[in-house]
């Protein structure tokens, strides 16, 4: 049998579909141009904040061997699911303590390694069952594993991702107050469209801006540790918005340009930067994260001036999240009748 040649054709979706796909996937609308600066921006932000963070973590030290001193302290592959499970308690409690969101539900996510058919390009994520489910009603907490014919130096590299202060951030992001409180109001959400469906950037728009308003309202302790970890992964999905869009719309290659972006200036190892980089190709719009979380912010600032005394972030986060997962130009309609401001 004679191999079929490998494939020459060219990954990026270009210009027009790039704009498109926002615009029917996230109701999204603007120009390409500024939406790349406003991502950019937003990084040179973080970027900053982060190099400025790492000086109060080791002082006289680069911000990646600041990262790397917080990197060094990881789990072991056998513990990574305990370690992770050993994170969900202290979030939750955090919510009730600090009056973040009200709390539906008793029942926790189970923990468990990532089953081998969903492991590329995922390092953490959150498995929910529909909002019509009757039986098979559990939600899973997948953590990956280092696969077992990587060499040491790889698995080093994978499990560094995993350090205390970092595991608290993903806990947040995909479990408390991220997706699976997105989970557990899902039965409750008013229509059905919006239990079936739902976009990205209100989804990870919600739980990215969990990990940032977290730190914000003192979680992990108000250490420098906590905050450069938050930085580090506000860092990586600023990278995602400036790569994905550069990849698809001005040529930027994978292996050379992508990869080096990610670990310059998001400080990736390089195993994960690839990891990144090569989502990138077949996920153009991964900029929905930092999107939605500053369409997010943006939101709260306008309720808060609408509310006034009557603001509060409990109020606000519940009325969010017990919208669905709507484009964040349709939430604002919900929750500010006759609202005809921007998105950002």
């Amino acid at each position: 049998m004679v191999n079929a040649p490998r494939s020459k054709g060219n990954f990026a979706i270009g210009a027009k579909a790039f704009a498109d796909k926002l615009l029917y996937d996230e109701m999204v609308d603007i120009p390409l141009d500024r939406l790349l600066a406003l991502g950019e921006a937003n990084l040179e932000k973080d970027y900053q904040a982060f190099v400025a963070t790492a000086r109060e973590v080791a002082p006289g030290k680069t911000p990646q061997e600041a990262m790397a001193s917080l990197e060094s302290e990881h789990p072991a592959s056998e513990n990574l699911v305990a370690s992770t499970k050993s994170t969900i308690e202290g979030a939750r409690q955090f919510l009730i303590d600090q009056n973040i969101v009200e709390i539906p539900s008793e029942v926790r996510p189970s923990v468990l390694e990532t089953p081998p058919y969903a492991r590329s390009g995922s390092f953490a994520s959150m498995d929910t069952p529909g909002a019509y489910e009757t039986k098979a009603t559990e939600a899973f907490y997948y953590v990956t594993p280092p696969e077992k014919d990587w060499d040491a130096k790889h698995v080093e590299e994978h499990l560094r991702l995993f350090n205390p202060s970092v595991m608290n951030m993903i806990t947040v992001h995909e479990a408390f107050p991220g997706h699976y409180l997105q989970f557990i109001y899902a039965k409750q959400f008013p229509t059905k469209t919006r239990k079936l469906l739902a976009v990205s950037s209100n989804a990870e728009g919600w739980a990215h801006y969990a990990e940032q308003m977290m730190v914000e309202q003192g979680f992990g302790g108000k250490t420098p540790k906590q905050r450069l970890a938050q930085l580090s992964e506000a860092l990586l999905r600023d990278c995602r918005w400036v790569v994905g869009m550069k990849e698809h719309t001005q040529g930027m290659s994978v292996d050379e340009g992508a990869k080096k972006y990610f670990t310059e200036k998001c400080f990736q190892q390089p195993a994960n930067a690839y990891e990144e980089a090569r989502r990138g190709a077949y996920n153009p719009t991964y900029l929905y994260y930092t999107l939605g979380k500053l369409e997010i912010y943006k939101l709260r600032t306008d309720y808060e001036r609408a509310k006034g005394a009557n603001f509060t972030l409990k109020d606000f986060h519940t009325q969010f999240v017990k919208q669905g997962g709507l484009p964040i130009k349709l939430i604002r309609k919900v929750l500010l009748p006759g609202d005809t401001a921007s998105v950002l």
